[in-house]
């Protein structure tokens, strides 16, 4: 089961790098922070009572988020909830999968750090992202503990935001929530500042980006624009033209020489081939009749004979 749980993530994992706007990068940074804010939540329990909310203290490099840790059991979170615990409102039936007697509800905002471990490119934060982690508590000094898996069975959780901008005119803000392996979802916002979902996570509200005013463009008839970069653009049209033209005559006064080049050279090889053929053939003597020359035998025919010259 734990070999399916840890393929089935790391399938997770490789779809997340390849959507737009996230990296493998962003992911690390943003589970080293559960893990480490996870640590300094559970260094708040000095003697700790159950039910009762405790704040941690971070380190001086992360000023600007705060965390804090509860410890319930679970058969209490299943029956009871936790009517408020900072801005989370937890309804009855929400069950730990993995069994543990006692487990620790990890409260996280991360204030101005938001945007920085999760990025949400197209999207703009009305509030700070915060998280609810569920934990073991079975040794409150342990540290890189992994989230464990629960179940919503009855009313979704509840997140009242107490300080959200105003969206701008025109847009329309959306919850988003962010499971353990950071990919977001959206949902509608209820009330103007409450968000609800049906698993642990970080959820904040956001609005779409308003997209940059495109660059003015220049009418159809307009002339070059005024000063010497006109002239200059202008200027360079021309070389290109003239450039153009000359490169074209020049280029067809090669081919016209190719030609005549090679008509010369097959008139040249037609003539040799001529006069090899006259060289190799039998010359005729010339001879005169009346004013026109003709050809003439030098070797005459046999001259007939009688058959009764020949005597048996």
């Amino acid at each position: 089961m734990g070999l399916l749980r840890s393929l089935a993530m790391l399938s997770l994992l490789t779809l997340i790098v390849w959507l737009p706007g996230f990296s493998a990068q962003s992911i690390k940074s943003a589970l080293a922070l559960d893990a480490l804010l996870q640590d300094y939540a559970y260094r708040a329990f000095v003697r700790p009572r159950t039910g009762i909310p405790y704040d941690g203290v971070v380190p001086s490099n992360l000023t600007g988020i705060k965390v804090a840790a509860m410890r319930l059991r679970s058969g209490s979170l299943r029956r009871k909830g936790v009517k408020m615990y900072k801005e989370f409102g937890i309804p009855e039936g929400v069950v730990v999968l993995s069994y543990v007697e006692r487990l620790v509800l990890v409260y996280q905002n991360l204030g101005n750090w938001s945007s920085t471990y999760y990025q949400l490119p197209g999207y703009t934060y009305l509030a700070p992202v915060l998280g609810l982690l569920v934990y073991n508590a079975s040794n409150l000094s342990a540290t890189n503990l992994p989230a464990l898996d629960i179940r919503v069975s009855g009313d979704p959780l509840n997140i009242t935001f107490p300080d959200v901008q105003s969206a701008p005119v025109g847009s329309i803000a959306k919850c988003v929530g962010f499971d353990l392996n950071g990919l977001p979802s959206f949902s509608n916002v209820i009330s103007g500042n409450v968000c609800v979902t049906t698993q642990q996570g970080h959820f904040s509200i956001v609005v779409e980006s308003v997209a940059p005013s495109p660059a003015p463009v220049s009418p159809p008839n307009a002339g070059p624009p005024p000063g010497g970069l006109g002239k200059k653009k202008s200027s360079k049209k021309v070389w290109i033209i003239v450039g153009s033209v000359l490169g074209g005559l020049l280029m067809l006064v090669f081919l016209s020489c190719l030609v005549l080049w090679a008509q010369k050279l097959k008139r040249r090889k037609k003539i040799q081939q001529m006069e090899r053929a006259a060289e190799v053939g039998e010359s005729l003597q010339m001879t005169s009749i009346g004013e026109t020359k003709a050809p003439a035998a030098m070797v005459t025919r046999t001259q007939p004979t009688l058959e009764n010259e020949y005597v048996p």
